[in-house]
């Protein structure tokens, strides 16, 4: 789990970039609260957004009126980002931001700590963190209380031949690097529900941003197959279905 940061995390999502751009999911507006609880008026803060991506969760917090750095090393990722105010685009990695030290309020990783060398990054988070600045990681982790988000995980399971990044555990993560790191303290985690209306088009897309799925082959036209039987199982009257998640969210202070 700590360890995928081996593999390749810096260009397994070239061949992903639009279709991660239009079909992952959002993040639930509690959570953005949260994430900004305490710590002033978001107007006033600098935020740099870690593994940035396509810009979905730089755009959230943009959106409170702060001031974001996107931080992404995929060049596709970066040019499939929409151009958003208060979002400067930059490339860079966790583990070499490029920012001066000291230049942030609120560093943030939305889906993506676990593709990080976890110690350096958070040397560097600490580095470019204000004194007492937060660090927030946030995932969206599958429901699996849920019967078809259970039922969808089984099929990514079997489609990835039990690819470890599936099996990711955000809490023990987080808690034994985040929670054991000496340069942060006051670790607190806050979970959310949030679920993602898809049709069947979004479905499939949001399979295909997965960088684990095969795109082409046996597995994946047996996958495609599959998704669109357990659709036909769970839609709805209005032809959609939720993917459930709870929203994981872990922040600390700056040493």
């Amino acid at each position: 789990m700590s360890t995928l940061y081996r593999m390749n995390p810096l260009d397994r999502f070239t061949n992903r970039a639009t279709t991660y751009a239009k079909y992952r999911p959002s993040y639930p507006t509690v959570a953005i609260d949260q994430i900004f609880a305490r710590l002033g008026v978001p107007t006033s803060l600098t935020v740099a957004d870690v593994g940035a991506g396509t810009g979905i969760s730089a755009r959230l917090l943009a959106e409170r009126g702060a001031k974001v750095w996107a931080i992404e090393p995929n060049a596709a990722m970066r040019a499939a980002a929409t151009d958003y105010p208060g979002v400067t685009n930059r490339e860079g990695t966790a583990e070499a931001t490029g920012l001066s030290s000291q230049s942030v309020d609120l560093v943030t990783c939305f889906q993506s700590f676990h593709w990080f060398e976890p110690e350096t990054s958070l040397v560097e988070f600490h580095r470019i963190l204000l004194p007492q600045g937060r660090l927030a990681l946030i995932w969206n982790d599958k429901d699996l209380t849920d019967p078809f988000t259970a039922a969808y995980r089984n099929l990514i399971c079997r489609a990835s031949h039990n690819n470890p990044a599936e099996g990711r555990f955000s809490k023990a993560l987080s808690f034994n690097t985040l929670g054991n790191s000496p340069l942060f303290c006051n670790l607190r985690q806050h979970s959310f529900l949030y679920r993602q209306t898809v049709d069947l088009e979004t479905l499939i897309g949001r399979t295909q941003s997965i960088s684990y799925i095969p795109l082409e082959g046996d597995d994946y036209e047996q996958l495609v197959t599959d998704l669109i039987e357990l659709y036909n199982l769970y839609r709805s009257c209005k032809n959609t279905v939720d993917l459930v998640h709870t929203t994981n969210l872990f922040w600390a202070d700056a040493v």
